[in-house]
């Protein structure tokens, strides 16, 4: 890992900087040069930082503590407050910060589970079925899902 990724890291790990231009300034303090708010957006993406509330109740930059797959063996019910649909689109509410990772989680089931796809904000997720598939059976799917998780 180099310098520039480990200072930015422990950046983000700080959970206090509420903007990319905030993050750019700190850096530049650490005596990183050449550094931008573009370079900034690519490290935040390449990492999978999301913005997340920190123990203030700020919203702020973080790293995810998982940044590969999940594992199903992971507590990840805990994190699954609600599941809903309305017979076209399933909505899956989260504990805040935990929608990427849980979307990530059903992204890599994918199509063969009934899922086309997700998109996931910072405490909701939309999942839409497969064309043949029920959506009534996409939701004991992604239950069966969760369930298998707390064993």
């Amino acid at each position: 890992m180099d310098n520039l990724t480990r200072a930015f890291k422990e950046l983000l790990n700080q959970e206090r900087f509420a903007s990319q231009s905030e993050i750019v300034e700190a850096l530049k303090k650490q005596g990183f040069s050449g550094i931008n708010q573009s370079k900034v957006s690519r490290m935040l993406g390449k990492f999978g930082a999301v913005r997340a509330r920190n123990a203030k109740m700020e919203m702020v930059y973080c790293l995810p503590n998982e940044l590969s797959v999940p594992a199903t063996s992971s507590p990840l019910k805990n994190l699954v407050l609600d599941i809903d649909h309305n017979n076209m689109l399933v909505v899956i509410k989260t504990t805040p910060g935990a929608a990427q990772l849980i979307a990530r989680l059903l992204d890599s089931v994918g199509k063969p589970d009934g899922i086309l796809g997700t998109i996931a904000g910072d405490d909701t997720i939309f999942v839409t079925p497969t064309r043949t598939t029920p959506i009534s059976i996409l939701i004991e799917r992604i239950q069966d899902l969760f369930e298998r998780s707390l064993s």
